[in-house]
């Protein structure tokens, strides 16, 4: 059956074609599995809560009929500002209380496990013409704005707005500076509900959103360790699909296919401290695997063709629920760039537990950091990505160690980090083009066929807890191959690595990195060195220290008596080994020294830059006038065997093998085939 809905319909109608609902919801209150509901062109300021979800046979399918045309927001408008006297660019208006039921997102501080308070945050925002102003904590700085130097974009840090209440009234009274603008002459609004298009309930699956503009929600902080909330989301369940939207200006997370409500288990590090982050963590994926979380009932989402940007938190986030999913041909950019919210659970794209999850075909830039893998990334394959300028915010230029450290270091970012993980994780075929490719703290990792624009980092680092006079190692649990049921816990010993067919270019290390480089290996015993080397030099060599298979199997050799001495005393708990092979290295970049058959050529100046020109990206670049002829030849999984801990195969989720034969475009190769993402490299290639 097809339900219709219309916005600007002149009353509302019993949902057929003469005669549409006004609301979305209304739809969603009757929709039944088979049905698809066809929404026209407007704005839609309610919060969708389906009751019903589909069938596997017969999805539930919400559809904009106009691309982007139908807007579900989380924002109302917000009127009748009075300029304050004697302030120049203040205004101030208020509101009734009893607009926001049982959840005023401006009495509501942003707050859960590893969130860093920067600043004391409302999970509201004010908006100017769909972007969001800056909050600040003090009445005086509302006339008398600083800018915020750990901002993407210092001047809009001068738009900025607080908030109070007025117990008298049962109001909330809003301050804020619109600059020169006038914001009786604007596009105001604010952001009074929680979500936008998300059930209440677990277990509503099946559902598809097709062609949404999504906007303006006031969601929370989104750990592992709480229910993960998000604009939008399947909130527990099986089998969505969120394609062809727009979805912008969430205060933290865009889409979470995250994790469930559990009851005395949610956010328990902050609430009761006792229990360090991690063990409430491990509680918390124990505690799933009884309650339900496997293959059949939760996950297997599809994210693909959508736009998704200026979120304060993530475009996707997801612990669990984010397994057996596919993320691909997205554009996600532009994550975290105001800076005033901080902590551990930032990036582009942040996944916990994404078990034989595919992130492919994806543009993601400008965040932050671009995609965080964390815990329990076996199986997980990243693939034909193109990411780039995933760092420091891009003006650097005032910004001194000395005075600075704090806000350089928690700005640190790469491309891909991956944390914690036994894998097998699989990196193939992508363009890794930030100052930073790849965080490994981490071990079971494969990376094939990349383009390294940047460098490796934390190998051998960010394991543990943080203790730092007693031992704080974190075990993470691995599973069955591609299921859910935990086999074992264990902590990292870090190496079980493979790199071919790669091309590694050091690209110029930009001055303030080599100054924050230098400090941080002055102070080997600084906290920050814990969980960043803060290297950025490209490359293999960071794996120096490892041993190659041959070496590491030599060390199992004696059969040696109970209660003897082995010949490596240490093997148990050692580095585990490493595999490195027919890699490219130009510019300065260095292989690792056990690395058989690297081709290393620094006789030439290294040109790689990247530019939009009407909407395309375009590498241009002279390395590929410089490949050697011969490689490894076309890698499979054969060659990458599996993963030490977990012992799983580098293969498809479904068990079968992997032959490395198509390329970052999905053009076939040949053997012997050319190093790094394309089969047939070009001076000028658009992406």
């Amino acid at each position: 059956m097809q339900y219709y809905v219309d916005a600007n319909a002149k009353r509302p109608g019993c949902g057929d074609s003469a005669h549409p609902f006004k609301t979305i919801s209304s739809a969603a209150a009757v929709a039944a599995p088979g049905d698809e509901i066809l929404v026209y062109p407007g704005i839609y300021r309610e919060y969708v809560d389906p009751k019903c979800g589909g069938t596997a046979e017969n999805r539930i399918t919400y559809r904009s009929t106009e691309p982007l045309g139908a807007v579900i927001t989380g924002a109302e408008p917000l009127t009748g500002w009075e300029e304050v006297a004697g302030e120049k660019n203040v205004w101030t208006t208020r509101v009734k209380n009893s607009l926001f039921g049982d959840y005023n997102p401006y009495t509501t501080y942003v707050a859960g496990d590893w969130f860093v308070v920067a600043i004391k945050a409302h999970t509201g925002d004010i908006y100017l013409n769909d972007k969001s102003l800056y909050e600040v904590t003090e009445r005086e700085k509302v006339s008398a704005p600083e800018i915020f130097r750990a901002s993407w974009d210092r001047p809009s840090s001068l738009l900025v707005w607080y908030t109070e209440q007025d117990e008298k009234t049962d109001e909330t009274v809003f301050f804020a500076n619109f600059g020169d603008k006038d914001p009786n002459a604007e596009r105001v609004e604010f952001s009074v509900r929680k979500d936008c298009f998300l059930p209440s309930e677990p277990g509503r699956g099946y559902i598809t959103l097709s062609g949404f503009t999504v906007c303006k929600a006031a969601t929370q902080w989104a750990p592992p360790t709480a229910y993960q909330d998000g604009m939008i989301g399947p909130h527990w369940s099986k089998g969505w699909i969120i394609e062809d939207c727009e979805i912008y200006e969430s205060k933290c997370s865009g889409i979470s296919l995250g994790k469930y409500y559990q009851k005395g288990n949610d956010n328990k590090w902050l609430k009761k401290r006792y229990k360090d982050g991690t063990q409430t963590q491990r509680d918390c994926v124990c505690i799933a695997t009884y309650e339900g979380w496997d293959k059949e009932k939760v996950g297997g989402h599809i994210v693909r063709r959508c736009n998704i940007h200026d979120c304060g938190q993530t475009g996707i986030v997801g612990h669990m629920g984010s397994a057996f999913c596919i993320i691909e041909d997205n554009h996600i950019h532009h994550i975290n760039n105001k800076r005033n919210l901080d902590g551990a659970e930032i990036g582009g794209i942040k996944f916990h537990a994404a078990v034989d999850t595919v992130i492919r075909r994806n543009h993601i830039h400008n965040c932050s950091r671009g995609i965080w893998l964390d815990w329990q990334a076996q199986g997980t394959r990243v693939t034909g990505n193109l990411m780039h300028h995933n760092c420091l915010a891009m003006d650097r230029s005032d910004l001194d160690i000395t005075k600075d450290e704090q806000i350089i270091c928690s700005l640190m970012g790469e491309d891909i980090f991956i944390e914690v993980s036994h894998g097998p994780t699989l990196v193939d075929n992508n363009l890794l083009l930030s100052e930073r490719s790849v965080k490994f703290a981490a071990q079971g990792g494969a990376f094939v066929h990349n383009l390294f624009a940047g460098s490796l980092d934390c190998i051998g680092l960010g394991t543990r807890n943080g203790a730092p006079d007693m031992p704080s190692d974190r075990y993470t649990p691995y599973h069955e191959k591609h299921g859910t049921k935990i086999v074992g816990f264990m902590t990292f010993l870090h190496g079980d690595a493979r790199f071919y067919n790669n091309i590694f270019v050091q690209m110029p290390i930009y001055p303030l990195f080599k100054e924050l480089q230098t400090f941080q290996r002055a102070h080997p015993d600084s906290p920050g060195a814990m969980w960043d080397d803060m290297n950025y030099e490209a490359g293999t060599f960071v794996y120096d220290a490892y041993p190659d298979f041959a070496e590491w199997d030599s060390w199992f050799d004696d059969t040696c008596a109970m209660g003897s001495m082995p010949t490596h005393p240490n093997r148990y708990y050692d580095h585990l080994p490493v595999w490195s092979e027919d890699n490219v290295y130009f510019g300065g970049a260095k292989p690792w020294k056990k690395e058989k058959d690297p081709f290393v050529d620094d006789s030439f100046e290294v040109k790689l830059t990247l530019k939009e020109e009407k909407g395309a990206w375009i590498l241009d670049t002279n390395i590929f006038d410089h490949l050697p002829g011969k490689n490894a030849g076309i890698i499979s999984t054969a060659t990458l065997g599996m993963a030490f801990e977990s012992e799983e195969p580098f293969e498809n989720p479904d068990g079968s093998p992997i032959t490395f034969d198509a390329d970052f475009f999905g053009d076939h190769r040949q053997g012997p085939c050319c190093c790094g993402p394309f089969a047939n490299p070009a001076a000028t290639t658009t992406l």
